[in-house]
């Protein structure tokens, strides 16, 4: 009689399918966004994502089942990574304001996050958001975390002032969000060293007080 399978052996075949579960998942999920940069979203489609994850398209329909899925799945994606991101240069700073500010605004201009791809990819799912109201509630749901974590900071940074703390908090994120739209339409003129250093000056406007800790704490960007 064949001896039975160990508790850990019989383990070991649900462990390796979910682990490729995992990794097909990742492979479709990677091959969307670079078929939304190459295609744009209405001309990716199933077929073309397994052509460029190298997989059958019964691949991406067993995971994803529908397109709408896939790529809604694969904006939620990069706002995780946009936020694990953020939320880790947060942790490796300085607790104090200043630092914790130069931190968050660096991580904007961060070159896995900022770069000539996936600033197409965040375009591409923006510019869709009226018409896919998904979308819009994933930017939602995602912004509002990073836009409390600027506001709290900043309000730190003016503790008396609540409202010009608000407003400056919002010119930041306003004014980083133009700065990707032009590395995007113009990428000749504008680069993410050049477009970090004026949103550093700007802020070192707005804060005459902290002008000194933010000139170095940003010293060497």
């Amino acid at each position: 009689m064949p001896a039975k399978p160990t508790p850990q052996a019989a383990s070991r075949p649900k462990r390796e399918r979910k682990e490729n579960a995992a990794r097909r998942r990742r492979q479709l999920l990677d091959a969307t966004a670079r078929s939304i940069v190459a295609n744009g979203l209405s001309r990716t489609t199933l077929a073309t994502v397994a052509d460029e994850a190298d997989l059958s398209q019964g691949v991406a329909v067993f995971y994803f089942e529908t397109k709408h899925r896939l790529l809604t799945e694969v904006l939620r994606d990069q706002y995780a990574k946009y936020e694990t991101l953020w939320n880790k240069t947060l942790a490796q700073a300085a607790d104090d304001p200043v630092s914790q500010l130069v931190a968050i605004v660096k991580a904007d201009f961060d070159k896995r996050i900022c770069n000539p791809s996936t600033l197409s990819l965040w375009f591409a799912f923006w510019g869709e958001q009226s018409f896919t109201p998904i979308y819009s509630d994933i930017a939602q749901e995602f912004d509002q975390r990073r836009t409390e974590a600027i506001l709290g900071i900043c309000t730190r940074l003016i503790p008396t002032d609540p409202d010009r703390a608000a407003e400056i908090a919002d010119f930041i994120d306003t004014m980083i969000d133009g700065y990707w739209q032009y590395m995007h339409l113009y990428a000749a003129q504008y680069d993410r060293g050049k477009s970090l250093a004026r949103v550093f000056r700007f802020i070192g406007m707005q804060l005459p007080e902290h002008r000194a800790a933010l000139d170095r704490a940003t010293a060497g960007n």
